[in-house]
């Protein structure tokens, strides 16, 4: 693992981990974050892809995993205040601002109000990110625009870390 994503990895993911506690992760992709998770008493995977769901199913299936295929932005079947941590890596990279927004909007239902939400975003002020075209139009600003406009109280940012996006820790 190169040095910013073991970073990413001690600072954001393992300080959380918690057997007395539920989390949700967007975009899991083939679980290469989802490893990090195992140690919570239930993971809640949500996905758009349902091949994706079904590859991570491959690679880690373990009995406290739910794979969940959702229509974007919700999170179906998930209980209200249930979700003590809510991680995304990878994926809101390449999402759109208003589909943020509706994930935002949507994960205020399922998080406890003491919850944190760890979100990877694109950062478009960084070179690497102007260069990749997947990427979708965001910045630092924005990103905090959004996470105050829905509510929520941000805790953290890091946006040096990562060459291409930047990290966002906030809560209800």
């Amino acid at each position: 693992m190169v040095a910013p994503l073991k970073f990413m990895k001690e600072r954001y993911v393992l300080p959380y981990v918690n057997a007395q506690h539920t989390v949700v992760e967007i975009g899991p992709g083939g679980g290469r974050w989802t490893q990090y998770l195992l140690g919570f008493k239930s993971i809640i995977v949500v996905d758009f892809y349902a091949e994706m769901l079904d590859q991570l199913k491959i690679n880690i299936n373990k009995p406290h995993i739910r794979y969940v295929k959702n229509n974007g932005t919700d999170f179906p079947g998930i209980e209200k205040d249930s979700i003590d941590y809510l991680f995304s890596f990878g994926t809101f990279v390449h999402l759109d601002v208003h589909l943020i927004e509706a994930y935002l909007k949507n994960m205020r239902e399922i998080i406890r109000p003491a919850a944190n939400v760890v979100i990877q975003y694109s950062d478009k002020t960084k070179i690497m990110a102007q260069q990749e075209q997947s990427f979708s139009d965001n910045t630092p600003e924005n990103m905090r625009r959004l996470v105050t406009e829905a509510g929520y109280t941000i805790l953290e940012e890091d946006v040096t870390t990562l060459w291409h996006s930047s990290i966002i820790r906030f809560t209800k």
